[in-house]
């Protein structure tokens, strides 16, 4: 194939691609419609002609079978009265007529034929007229489901192809972080406070036992009741002064205390 014929070629591909893409169903369709109503109309028209034609033959054709039945009556009169000449020339227009009434008997019944046939073809037409409007409406259906569905799945194309959905997978992992630091967080604090209660309770204990010890410590030095322990207690009572009395009797008081409770 040589250039031109490969340009040509190409021209006529991309001319046929264009004319497909601007194809719409409906509009093909409809169109169609129309000009099958446009066909219709113009064979309506020809059957209507062919119909007149057929009345016009069959009108011509009763024409001139009247006209033999009128020249053989007359031959018959002429013969009754004895005219054979009047009588021959009565049978010569008779056959005249009734060559011509042959002749249109023929084209009458040709063209009735015709007619039938042609009001066959009318009635098969707009039967087919019909059912290309059912069908119309049902590939119209189907184009707009089909190009309902198309830009859906153009849609779905679209968002796929611009990563929308791992976006949300994106924001839905830093949610779930945020929520899992946000549980850490509260994790800690509480485990702090829990710490300080735990640190005050073992401080408080730890000076409880001293406290426990200190007391089993003064009891066991102040429990026997021995002259010698009363002798020296009176020797530091008498020793010391008033206010140093006042302070070891409230010691004393509350040293009972300790060992009461």
């Amino acid at each position: 194939m040589g250039l031109w014929g490969r340009i040509s070629t190409l021209w006529r591909s991309n001319v046929n691609e264009m004319i497909s893409r601007a194809e719409d169903p409906e509009k093909m369709l409809n169109q169609a419609i129309v000009d099958m109503k446009g066909q219709l109309v113009d064979a309506k028209k020809q059957v209507a002609v062919a119909i007149a034609d057929e009345k016009r033959l069959r009108r011509q054709y009763e024409k001139e079978a009247v006209e033999v039945k009128n020249w053989e009556g007359k031959a018959m009169l002429a013969i009754k009265a004895g005219d054979d000449n009047l009588a021959r020339a009565a049978l010569a227009r008779k056959k005249s007529h009734e060559d011509v009434a042959n002749q249109l008997k023929d084209q009458w019944e040709k063209q009735n034929a015709s007619s039938g046939q042609l009001k066959d073809a009318l009635r098969s037409l707009d039967g087919k007229i019909e059912e290309a409007k059912r069908k119309r409406n049902l590939l119209i259906s189907r184009a707009k489901r089909a190009e309902a569905q198309k830009k859906i799945n153009e849609t779905l194309g679209n968002i796929n192809a611009t990563s929308a959905f791992d976006t949300f997978e994106r924001m839905e992992s830093k949610v779930e972080q945020l929520e899992a630091q946000s549980e850490a967080a509260y994790e800690l604090t509480e485990a702090g406070a829990d710490h300080d209660l735990t640190t005050q309770f073992r401080a408080l204990e730890a000076g409880a036992g001293v406290d426990d010890e200190l007391a089993a410590m003064k009891a066991k030095m102040l429990g026997p009741a021995s002259s010698g322990g009363d002798e020296a207690s009176k020797q530091l009572t008498e020793g010391a002064d008033a206010p140093a009395s006042e302070v070891d009797d409230e010691l004393a008081k509350m040293k009972a205390q300790l060992l009461n409770s």
